[in-house]
């Protein structure tokens, strides 16, 4: 149940904001890179390609692009299939930890105006 007390604060200050978006930026990145990463390295290893086109076929399956070389190995077509719904869990989680601060600064500002509105409406009605 929400905490009462938590809907009245106030917005925090630009910094804070600022912080949480580099934080979420900071975090996006390093899974971007260790699932870079992951993919070079099984493309390179199940998938018998240089570490080039391991990493050209690693981004664009983790942007949702599709592969770029096809499989030839059956340990090469399980990695890529792995992958490539890990990539898709991989983008969402990226985007959540991306957006997440803006969503929230946004929802708090909203709720900050609309309880603003409501007590200039209820001030209103009691006059």
């Amino acid at each position: 149940m929400q905490n009462r007390k938590s809907r009245h604060k106030p917005l925090p200050p630009a910094t804070h904001y600022h912080n949480k978006l580099l934080r979420g930026f900071a975090v996006s990145m390093f899974i971007i890179f260790l699932s870079l990463g992951l993919g070079i390295a099984g493309y390179h290893f199940f998938g018998h390609l240089n570490f080039v086109d391991s990493l050209l076929n690693a981004s664009m399956i983790l942007t949702g692009m599709g592969p770029v070389n096809p499989m030839t190995s059956i340990a090469g077509k399980i990695f890529a299939s792995i992958y490539a719904l890990y990539s898709g869990l991989a983008f969402l989680v990226i985007v959540g930890f991306t957006f997440a601060p803006a969503y929230q600064r946004f929802m708090h500002r909203f709720h900050l105006s609309i309880e603003d509105t409501d007590e200039e409406e209820k001030g209103k009605l009691h006059k």
